[in-house]
């Protein structure tokens, strides 16, 4: 477990980060339980908070999830390669056009650090051919390579038990049993039809799939699992989950190209089954 002087947070930047509502949601997780188990694990803002004993973590994303695999793995080789980048708008384009099949699982690593560093906002996205499409950001001197932590990541990766998966959502969840903690931070449902922030990849998740995740968050009730969920605060997903706990929060989106969508509204809910 990492020492006191350097806690692990997020080392990427990531759309629906969990960072703003971390003490809301540190009150709301069990007071025990066995494995923690993150199928959109994204930023890990929830993950790095708990630091748990017993984790496993997923997400649809690739890039992120060898990522994590690099940071665990080959740190030293990681940040060595980061050292190498430019905050440079040609240098960008030459290196998002990279092929990241081409790529050493180091190499890929520090290309999706680089990016999500360097790009427009922080968002990732994916045109329909699975490749990352998001401008240069324009930033004055952005932190592309943060050792501390970046070491402190894979010291905890390390020192706990954590099972890293490039899967679906559905099979992680599969591999949760009574008594664990499942938090489940999917794409959320748009607010209006114009904000939609579900696109981290080059499949959509639309409504069919907000409804087959929330026959998963059932099953998992039927299982035994303690299972607590953030989404947006329409009434689709009201309607999904009633008859649990759901708690209204007053939040920001951090990713927003308009400064007035930044105004904090309670725009989130925290599900659970407890």
């Amino acid at each position: 477990m990492p020492g006191a002087a350097q806690k692990p947070k997020p080392f990427v930047k990531w759309a629906g980060g969990k960072r703003q509502l971390l003490e809301v949601l540190l009150k709301n997780v069990p007071a025990r339980f066995n494995t923690y188990i993150e199928p959109f694990v994204g930023g890990g803002a929830l993950l790095f908070a708990l630091l748990p004993d017993r984790a496993i973590i997923g997400d649809a994303n690739c890039e992120l999830i060898n990522a994590y695999s690099v940071i665990k793995d080959n740190v030293e080789e990681l940040i060595t390669s980061l050292e190498r980048h430019r905050n440079d708008e040609d240098y960008y384009y030459e290196i998002r056009n990279l092929d990241p099949s081409t790529l050493s699982p180091v190499e890929r690593a520090s290309r999706f650090i680089y990016l999500n560093k360097t790009c427009y906002n922080g968002l990732y996205r994916e045109n329909s051919k699975g490749m990352f499409n998001v401008p240069f950001g324009r930033y004055k001197n952005p932190k592309i390579l943060d050792r501390d932590n970046l070491r402190a990541v894979s010291e905890f990766l390390n020192s706990s038990n954590v099972l890293i998966l490039c899967q679906d959502y559905r099979e992680t969840c599969k591999l949760a049993g009574e008594g664990d903690f499942v938090y489940l931070d999917p794409p959320y449902h748009p607010l209006s039809r114009t904000a939609s922030f579900t696109k981290y990849s080059r499949n959509d998740f639309s409504e069919e799939d907000q409804e087959r995740l929330a026959e998963v968050f059932r099953e998992l009730d039927r299982k035994g699992c303690y299972v607590m969920l953030s989404n947006s605060n329409t009434e689709f997903i009201k309607s999904l989950y009633r008859g649990y706990y759901i708690q209204e929060l007053e939040a920001s989106r951090a990713i927003n190209c308009k400064g007035d969508g930044r105004r904090r509204r309670k725009i989130e809910l925290l599900i659970k089954n407890y």
